[in-house]
């Protein structure tokens, strides 16, 4: 048979890799900036663009979609092309993927720090991008699977199974969650509310980190482990086992993210079995990797790619088995809200995701230059700083996340809270964080140290933008040799495999969703709780633009320690005119559930123009342009309108009598100032957000609900 000539396309590879080092120092940079914040809060420079609630989501957006996005792009196109032996299907595509992807990010970047968010974690861009994400995922897909159509090898390899996950799953999560109701052009309320609208928001949470940080990555193990090694894989059955398990388990996971909160205890209950169940074939791929390297540890020792690899597998089978760990209810009670997980989502991103994106430009460079690294021993320093970077962080946050949840369930002989003033487990605690910084900036050392030893790998070489190869072209007529059905025969039929893996990965969403959404005793109302009014949703805003969901919770847990701290613990009935729910995941101050008329409103003034004088050693920022700062009565007409086309039972024509309702409440607020010696004009956005600040929990008090007791 007469072989084929055709090309590999380096540039796009080359173009991804670039956004990958450029993005990666960047990222690392704003984590780093945001972790000293939380030790020395004069560095929020009291501005409101670099502000710790700003800057927080810009980095973990940079991180997951700049750093490990593009990574992932890169992998996948240098990978995809050699195992399908075929150039991508259009260049064209592939230049509107690097292009459309790039320009997102750069949104991201001006939008977050000007506080354009929708406030839900690893998604909190506005519908705007929301649009160009779904049209440049598509472009991808598009060109993923036109490329596995013509591609010249007929078997699919392993990889391609989990890119082809990725795309389809990834796809269905962006679109569900990001479902809103538009306002102006860059502010949109949550089409779901409260309780459905966590479940969703952590049903594509949980499986963003499935989907977007860990298939691909498994793909891209299965590629260049092999590779890197000069070894087979150790079991294709086990990657058969290990690919269908995990997209169909991952999937139903979301729910423990919601333990002890107001989700029905059903769906709580359904998260955390299917949790358990995702030890397997974490694991499963885990010892694949690890075993493919078989006979070959002896390498291990001098090549610094396996070096990255073996840490990466690691650190995966780590952070899979500690998810499944910490979805148990009795681990969860300590560990949830705490510094636990953000060390143990860090081992997941610093080890799993860096160390493997590491080890791939390592790898890849030096064979797209045609040349040789240009150090090793600059390879292995930036793997040793690395490692330990990742221990002085992780280490650190554990230990805080034990002692933070310590002492909040402390009670003396007498029964009383130990810590009644939150504070004072939050100042014990700073040390540790200093420490986490010191590990950040170990990390953010070896990056660079990295970036200089590819730049000079780069410039020792020549590259070979067009890689020029063979192969003979793909039979049209194929008879199988197997007697049978078999899953080689499935892995010759692209799209029968999309099809089958978007019913793996729908099963468990929509067994999930589809009873909270439908059966109303899901979540009961309480005929006590109204709409927020015109000022109070204005206030609601301000609380979502400058991100203080990052560091407080809404939710009182039916702990004892939460009740006696914060008040009666919350209901699923409380939160159902939320768009979006405002739960948050980790508290680095107190719960705010239930702090409406717990304090004055010139403390409230007084505590958000000088957090730090009002109690003492408090770590949150100053907000000193928030009295300076109007809100827009113009928009009050339309966020009214926008919250009765998703269920808030605002009465129709309520819009012409708002602008009248919220001037009779912030000159109330005013006037309670004035008494108080502050002169402030009604209009100014504190006053809007002290209205917010004390509607908060307020609706229940006296109020007669059957729920179970505290725990």
């Amino acid at each position: 048979m007469e072989l084929e000539k055709f090309s590999y396309d380096n540039k796009i590879v080359k173009a991804f890799m670039l956004a990958t080092v450029i993005f990666g120092l960047v990222g690392m940079l704003v984590g780093l900036t945001a972790a000293i914040q939380l030790v020395y809060p004069l560095f929020n420079f009291d501005l409101q663009y670099t502000s710790f609630g700003r800057i927080r989501p810009l980095h973990t957006n940079a991180i997951i979609f700049a750093f490990v996005g593009n990574a992932m792009f890169a992998g996948i196109y240098y990978s995809m092309q050699r195992l399908l032996k075929t150039r991508m299907l259009s260049d064209a595509l592939s230049w509107i993927h690097f292009w459309g992807w790039q320009l997102i990010i750069l949104a991201a970047a001006i939008t977050l720090p000007l506080g354009l968010t929708t406030s839900k974690e690893y998604a909190e861009l506005e519908w705007p991008i929301d649009i160009a994400i779904t049209i440049i995922w598509v472009v991808f897909g598009w060109n993923m699977i036109g490329t596995i159509i013509k591609r010249r090898e007929r078997h699919m390899y392993v990889s391609i199974w989990f890119y082809i996950a990725t795309f389809i799953t990834v796809a269905v999560l962006h679109v569900v969650n990001s479902l809103a109701i538009p306002v102006t052009l860059f502010k949109s309320y949550s089409w779901y509310a409260g309780v459905q609208d966590a479940l969703v928001q952590w049903w594509y949470g949980h499986n963003a980190v499935a989907f977007f940080l860990t298939t691909p990555f498994l793909g891209i193990m299965y590629y260049y482990l092999p590779k890197a090694a000069n070894r087979p894989v150790y079991s294709y059955r086990l990657s058969i086992i290990h690919f269908w398990s995990l997209i169909f388990i991952y999937i139903w996971a979301g729910p423990h993210h919601l333990l002890y909160t107001s989700l029905p205890d059903w769906a709580q209950s359904l998260g955390v079995v299917f949790s358990i169940m995702l030890i397997a074939p974490s694991w499963g791929g885990m010892l694949n990797g690890l075993m493919t390297l078989r006979g070959a540890w002896d390498r291990v020792r001098e090549d610094v790619v396996l070096k990255f690899m073996v840490v990466a597998i690691t650190a995966y089978g780590m952070a899979t088995l500690e998810g499944p760990l910490l979805s148990l209810k009795s681990v969860n009670a300590i560990a949830h809200f705490t510094d636990w997980i953000v060390a143990h989502v860090h081992v997941g991103g610093l080890g799993w995701n860096g160390f493997m994106i590491f080890a791939i430009l390592y790898w890849m460079v030096p064979r797209m230059w045609n040349t040789k690294l240009y150090s090793s021993k600059l390879a292995n320093t930036h793997f040793w700083i690395g490692t330990l970077g990742i221990i002085f962080y992780a280490l650190p946050m554990y230990v805080s996340g034990v002692v933070q949840s310590l002492m909040w369930k402390e009670f003396n002989p007498d029964g009383f809270l130990v810590y009644k003033n939150f504070l004072e487990t939050t100042v014990q605690i700073l040390p540790l964080h200093g420490l986490r910084a010191i590990g950040g900036t170990l990390y953010l050392t070896g990056a660079i140290i990295m970036t200089y030893n590819l730049i000079k790998t780069a410039y020792a070489g020549s590259f070979v933008a067009n890689e020029e190869v063979e192969a003979a072209p793909l039979l049209k007529e194929y008879t199988s040799t197997s007697g049978g059905w078999h899953h080689r025969l499935l892995e010759h039929k692209p799209v029968l495999f999309t099809i089958l893996s978007l019913v793996a990965i729908l099963i468990g969403g929509a067994i999930e969703m589809i009873p909270t959404f439908l059966i109303k005793s899901n979540v009961p109302t309480i005929a006590s709780v109204k709409p927020y009014t015109p000022l109070e949703l204005h206030g609601r805003d301000i609380y979502v633009r400058e991100g203080c969901v990052n560091c407080h919770t809404q939710m009182v847990r039916p702990f004892r320690s939460e009740t006696e701290r914060y008040g009666e613990y919350s209901k699923a009935g409380e939160f159902v005119y939320d768009h979006p729910f405002l739960w948050g995941s980790k508290r680095t101050g107190p719960d705010l559930h239930r702090i409406g008329s717990k304090y004055s409103n010139t403390w409230h003034y007084n505590h958000m123009l000088a957090p730090d004088a009002v109690s003492s050693g408090s770590i949150m920022p100053a907000y000193p342009w928030l009295f300076e700062q109007v809100i827009d009565k113009n928009e009050t007409g339309g966020k009214i309108s926008a919250m009765r086309k998703i269920g808030v039972p605002y009465e129709v024509g309520f819009e012409e009598k708002a602008g009248s309702d919220l001037n009779k409440q912030a000159e109330k607020i005013s006037a309670t100032l004035k008494a108080d010696g502050i002169e402030v004009m009604p209009d100014t956005e504190i006053i809007a957000l002290i209205a917010y600040m004390q509607r908060l929990g307020i609706d229940i008090k006296g109020e007669k609900t059957a729920a179970t007791k505290p725990q």
